[in-house]
């Protein structure tokens, strides 16, 4: 039988860092585990997207801090959930997805989360996909499962209060978004759950589901999240997402152009370092000592390492200075074979790929984000010559060379 740490220091660790609310109680939750019980821990995610990013580390690294006491650990893939789309402060509709899209997206989530899990040791970690159980409920099972709901819950939510002041739509399977990740809980039979304070709702309806169904309380961890300087939650959404599977040179540049507010949040959740070595970087930033910027550079190195290595980080560190102090272009620039001689900047900014759209493209040069051989262009209307060698530069961290 797995041996299950007690040590108290590392438990108050895990029930207290990044850590916003557990249900019904923390200092429930806190005798069990000093009791040396066994427990089996969940989280879920929901493959709207083909990576996942800086904002499921935090709950990943949850999860690796309660296998490393010896608790058993389930990463649950939502590729039933996932086609439903969580609704949770949405002012629209997301769009469904087909499982083939689901699952697709999910194809380098184990691989991506083995960064800080372990699925091969003594206390493997276990992947699941909720289509496993969901897939199986009938419609005598919805109904049976709805009955445990009112429509006055679901609709008091804030969002949709939203959508009815606005006079938005909000469709029936949104409603059942929440009674899917219930039975989540009810069909593993989990102890607890962990997911981002965004969460609690969603978590809190597999509370109620389990005590219904099963008699049975389940915990709920909601983790903290990172807000960016709007006061929204940073992810897919909000189009500031860091991807933890990118270049560690995106990664390590992203997080220099956080807001300085993030810097302590950033340090507590995304990173490895102790509670007091990030006390003393707070300390030091207050005395001004160092300048938020040397205390981001320790931020970015430290989420490059846990998901890239030592090495990657220290050379993402190395390049970022060359780019950005001393004004010099990337040791490593991605070329592009344009075949053409003229091309109107717009197109040229399409076909190698710096840009999405025209508009986008068109966007960026009035922003004065576009240089060309490190020369700023401001006329979207340009036809550029083109020249082998050509550098093309989109914002702060986008090049190509033309060849």
């Amino acid at each position: 039988m797995m041996r299950i740490n007690t040590n108290p220091k590392k438990v108050e660790e895990i029930l207290t860092r990044g850590v916003e609310k557990i249900y019904p109680s923390k200092e429930g939750l806190k005798k069990i585990l000093l009791s040396g019980k066994r427990i089996k821990v969940y989280c879920g995610y929901d493959p709207t997207a083909p990576t996942l990013h800086l904002g499921h580390a935090i709950t990943l690294k949850k999860l690796a801090q309660f296998q490393e006491l010896g608790h058993e650990v389930i990463m649950l893939v939502g590729d039933f959930t996932g086609m439903i789309g969580d609704p949770t402060e949405k002012l629209s509709p997301r769009k469904k997805l087909t499982r083939k899209e689901v699952l697709k997206n999910s194809k380098k989530y184990k691989k991506i989360a083995s960064k800080v899990l372990d699925f091969y040791g003594k206390n493997p970690a276990k992947i699941l996909y909720n289509s496993q159980w969901n897939d199986k409920l009938n419609f005598l099972d919805l109904i049976e499962i709805a009955s445990n709901f009112t429509v006055q819950k679901m609709i008091a939510r804030d969002f949709f209060q939203e959508r009815i002041k606005k006079k938005k739509p909000f469709f029936l399977h949104e409603f059942l978004y929440p009674l899917a990740q219930a039975f989540d809980s009810v069909a593993m039979d989990v102890d607890l759950e962990i997911g981002g304070r965004d969460q609690i709702f969603n978590m809190l309806c597999g509370r109620d589901l389990m005590m219904a169904l099963m008699k049975k309380e389940k915990f709920v961890l909601a983790t903290k999240i990172l807000v960016g300087s709007e006061g929204k939650k940073m992810g897919k959404t909000e189009r500031n997402v860091v991807s933890l599977d990118e270049d560690p040179n995106q990664i390590y540049g992203k997080i220099m152009a956080w807001s300085d507010i993030l810097i302590e949040p950033g340090l507590e959740l995304c990173t490895d370092l102790s509670s007091k070595e990030i006390k003393k970087i707070s300390s030091l930033m207050k005395r001004k000592k160092i300048n938020p910027k040397e205390a981001k550079s320790i931020l970015a190195k430290e989420v490059v390492k846990i998901w890239h290595g030592k090495r990657k980080a220290e050379r993402a560190e190395r390049e970022f200075e060359r780019i950005f102090k001393e004004k010099k272009l990337p040791t490593k620039i991605p070329s592009i074979n344009v075949s053409e001689k003229n091309l109107d900047i717009l197109d040229l900014l399409m076909k190698i790929k710096l840009v999405q759209s025209k508009s986008e493209a068109k966007r960026l040069i009035l922003q004065k984000g576009v240089k060309i051989n490190g020369k700023l262009e401001k006329d979207w209307r340009k036809f550029i010559e083109i020249k082998k060698g050509m550098v093309v530069q989109v914002g702060k961290r986008k090049f190509s060379r033309i060849i």
